[in-house]
């Protein structure tokens, strides 16, 4: 019985580290359930699991160790980027200036505190190095502290050693950090609406038209001269139309378009009269609008329409219907003849019932097939990502190489597949659940690694008067940058408690308390504002780190 145990929990072998690994996950996945003062760590807490395992001596081989924590941290932040790829770029364009400020500002602010801290409790600047890495959970600016430490010829041990000791808890600081910052000073108001993003991205407005200048005109000629919006459905004499490309406006017509909120002013001009009636409510029934017309969510799921522009279906002119919106990931697009579809694009589709049953045919709309993972698409761009990750970039002044590394090389690669990869007719589309299994297996097993792996010698460290000192500073460098710049977005930029806890996490290289605020926040705002911000931070703290270094040793 004893070689039997042996066997499964000691002696090194790949069923050893799976057993172990996957023992350690789910001990530290019950124990996350456990709240107290109603707070639960869920994830994180394998983490906890990992270091305690550790500290009681439990091991698995180096290399097998190495492996799966990097796979596990690839798999997730690839996963991570292909959710948010869709909406990443609207985000860069609408608020990409506004999440990089704040998150900026807390990478300078733990910066200048751990240069300041470094003078008042006397630490050289080769350890604090080590624990600013650790405090901000960035591996890749601890490789690039070490690199530089070593062409100065200087010992760069204290430096990694006051990364593994003050990186714990730098994990769960950030997490500590943002519930600190919730319950203090976060209002009701302040939490992003689950449907904010759609709002913002699309406006449903109606116009009687009454501009004299449009009288007799075509909605083709319209459409040449304004672009950025789409007429739903338009009434004429009382009679609900499809407003067909060729169909002439004429005084006191009635138009449902659907637009961008900024765009709304405009199309006032244009048309006319803006009628008062809310068409942004949630419980709108578009059957009931009229008895003429039907309004149906079409799936897109046949492969030879993923990557095709909208109008090159012509789908309006040869089956009679219109297209109004197209929800993409939790992000609503306007239906322009542009843009491109992607397969399980969920797109509104307005007509007699008749001819919306032939455009089903056409798109597909057979959900059973989306639910068949595609994982071509997975690999290859973890290939790609890992590639990219690998480049090293050079910079003036700068001694060492930057590189992206394993963590944002994958995450930027699949942003942009997720993204553009229908374009290239790659079927990068997995359902939410499907999405959401890949992350949690990726962080299950890193943060198990993590632990195990940090466990080894985290008590030992602690009781040492040093590591006492490291562990302090490192909690004030975590803490500090983090409820500050939070509360500076949060009540100076009016930037939602979703938009702030994304940006503090990705600020911080974070993912685990990434995955903390996705399970306390509702929406997909702390994860675009996560990989908004994640790779130009994590890229500036390799160089800042290098500059730290070399200007104050």
């Amino acid at each position: 019985m004893s070689d039997y145990l042996n066997g499964l929990f000691i002696e090194h072998s790949a069923l050893q580290a799976i057993v172990v690994l996957s023992l350690i996950s789910a001990i530290g996945l019950v124990l996350g359930r456990i709240r107290v003062l109603g707070i639960s760590l869920g994830i994180t807490f394998v983490f906890f699991a990992g270091i305690f395992a550790g500290h009681f001596g439990l091991t698995i081989d180096k290399q097998m160790l190495f492996y799966a924590e990097t796979f596990g941290l690839v798999l997730f932040v690839y996963a991570l980027g292909l959710q948010v790829g869709p909406g990443f770029f609207s985000s860069m364009r609408t608020e990409g200036t506004k999440l990089l400020l704040p998150a900026i500002g807390v990478l300078l602010t733990g910066t200048a505190l751990a240069i300041g801290l470094s003078y008042i409790a006397k630490v050289a600047i080769s350890d604090m190095s080590g624990i600013l890495c650790g405090a901000t959970t960035n591996t890749p600016a601890l490789a690039a502290a070490q690199q530089t430490l070593k062409q100065l010829d200087i010992d760069s041990s204290g430096a990694a050693l006051s990364c593994a000791l003050t990186y714990p808890l730098g994990v769960v600081g950030v997490i500590f950090a943002i519930i600190f910052l919730r319950k203090m000073f976060v209002r009701p108001s302040d939490m992003p609406q689950p449907d904010s993003k759609h709002q913002k991205n699309v406006f449903i407005a109606s116009y009687c038209v009454t501009n004299p200048e449009i009288f007799g005109k075509k909605i083709s000629e319209i459409h040449d001269k304004h672009s950025h919006f789409v007429i739903s459905r338009m009434w004429h004499d009382g009679h609900v139309l499809i407003p067909m490309p060729d169909r002439v406006l004429q005084e006191n017509d009635i138009l449902l378009v659907i637009t961008k909120p900024e765009e709304t002013e405009e199309l006032r001009q244009i048309f006319g009269k803006q009628e008062q009636k809310d068409w942004n409510a949630d419980n709108i029934d578009w059957n009931k609008i009229d008895s003429e017309l039907t309004s149906q969510r079409i799936i897109v799921t046949r492969p030879e329409i993923n990557g095709k522009k909208l109008s090159s279906l012509r789908l309006r002119n040869n089956y009679g219907i219109n297209i109004s919106r197209v929800y993409r990931s939790g992000v609503q697009l306007l239906a322009t003849p542009d843009l491109v579809l992607q397969l399980g694009d969920r797109i509104t589709v307005v007509g007699e019932t008749a001819d919306i049953k032939r455009v089903e045919k056409i798109l597909g709309n057979a959900v059973k097939s989306l639910n068949e993972p595609n994982l071509v698409s997975v690999f290859i761009g973890i290939i790609l990502g890992l590639m990219v990750g690998s480049i090293p970039l050079s910079i003036p002044g700068i001694s060492v190489p930057v590189k992206l590394g394993l963590a944002g090389g994958p995450i930027i690669v699949g942003i942009l597949i997720g993204t553009f990869g229908p374009r290239l007719h790659m079927i990068t589309y997995t359902t939410q659940s499907a999405n959401m299994m890949l992350r949690a297996i990726g962080l299950n097993i890193y943060l198990a690694c993590l632990g195990l792996d940090a466990g080894a010698h985290f008590f030992d460290t602690i009781v040492r008067p040093e590591g006492a000192l490291w562990l302090v500073l490192g909690v004030l460098i975590t803490f500090i940058p983090v409820v500050l710049i939070g509360l500076f977005a949060l009540r100076i930029m009016k930037l939602d408690f979703g938009s702030v806890s994304g940006l503090l996490c990705g600020s911080m290289a974070n993912p685990m308390a990434l995955n903390y605020v996705n399970d306390t926040i509702e929406g997909d705002k702390p994860s675009v504002a996560y990989a908004t911000v994640y790779p130009v931070c994590m890229f500036l703290r390799v160089v800042i780190i290098q500059l730290l270094i070399m200007f104050l040793i």
